[in-house]
């Protein structure tokens, strides 16, 4: 990998691309990110980066954005726990994705990165830390979310037989340049702002998004075609996560946890609220159902044979905050 070389990367309007973009810029690479009509450009304005038009669902925006990119950072990804529109949400995620990534190999991108997640991993029945090679059931896969990128990644692999492609699947990020927020962000926020007297009981593996960003560098320079690397953090139980954002934020920390089962029939006619109005609903069922599971991961693999090196989860919320402090958004 040469300093200068041209990279394309999708996504850079969201979270975890506007981090993957400025790590690509510090590392010397020469960056292009690409936009929507009507995204918003906040995550953009501190890059200085060319900006080019690329919409998943317009295949024929591709060839124009990837001319003369030698490698190609795909994060871009449609990421919501509820949709209404579960065809849109696959078109983007999955034949998207799929029509990127033959672009590139025509257009002539040496190796291309994809961002997958750890939602397309399977996961161990004990709750002890799932790595890429445990077995995947479909009851893992709850959600329209989690059974779009499992479908895609499942794609992507077999299309790395014949194409350099890397696939990293960071876990739950956390950190600065969360605009949106993305529903975890929006659950650190809450928690900071005093609006989480309760939790479930749950786990989940949170990691800084500037080392997720850092993570899809290294898998580009030292991955292996065809290869998986989690990109994981810290496993935390919820109540310790939002244990750490009260420490940072100088709240009290939630002592009632709630069992999930009754909370059922209230998601589900959130859910149905939802569908009439198309407002995001607080909870879901599968929302709940995922909430039975630990989601904990080893990163241990991408430690050995990429280098990298995590973090812990505390300096990610402690610079979420600070982030969210400074954008005005903890008032």
């Amino acid at each position: 990998m040469a300093q200068g070389d041209l990279v394309l990367i999708t996504g850079a309007t969201g979270f975890v691309g506007a981090a993957v973009a400025r790590a690509a810029q510090s590392a010397g690479y020469q960056v292009r990110v690409t936009a929507r009509h009507g995204s918003s450009r906040r995550n953009l304005a501190a890059l200085g980066a060319e900006t080019v038009y690329l919409d998943l669902a317009e295949p024929e925006s591709f060839a124009a954005a990837l001319n003369g990119c030698r490698y190609l950072l795909h994060v871009a990804a449609d990421y919501r726990l509820w949709v209404p529109d579960v065809a849109a949400m696959r078109q983007v995620n999955i034949d998207g994705t799929l029509a990127l990534l033959r672009a590139a190999a025509v257009a002539g991108v040496e190796r291309s990165v994809y961002t997958s997640s750890v939602a397309a991993l399977g996961l161990t029945d004990d709750g002890s830390p799932a790595d890429e090679t445990t077995l995947i059931k479909p009851a893992h896969h709850v959600g329209a979310y989690k059974q779009s990128k499992y479908d895609a990644e499942q794609a992507v692999r077999a299309l790395a037989q014949t194409q350099n492609i890397v696939i990293a699947n960071p876990s739950t990020p956390v950190g600065p340049g969360d605009i949106k927020p993305t529903p975890t962000g929006q659950m650190v926020l809450d928690a900071a702002r005093g609006k989480m007297p309760a939790y479930v009981d749950t786990g989940l593996n949170v990691v800084h998004v500037d080392d997720v960003a850092t993570g899809h560098l290294l898998a580009l320079e030292k991955g292996r075609q065809g290869e998986v690397y989690i990109l994981g953090g810290e496993d935390l139980m919820l109540r310790d996560l939002l244990a750490l954002v009260a420490q940072a934020s100088g709240r009290k920390a939630p002592t009632i946890r709630l069992p999930v089962t009754p909370l059922m029939p209230l998601a589900w006619m959130m859910e149905r609220v939802a569908e009439r109005t198309g407002k995001t609903p607080l909870m879901t069922p599968d929302i709940l159902r995922m909430a039975k599971k630990k989601m904990f991961f080893s990163a241990e693999k991408a430690e050995t044979e990429l280098g990298y090196a995590p973090r812990p989860a505390a300096r990610a919320v402690e610079d979420a905050l600070t982030w969210f402090r400074k954008e005005g958004m903890l008032a």
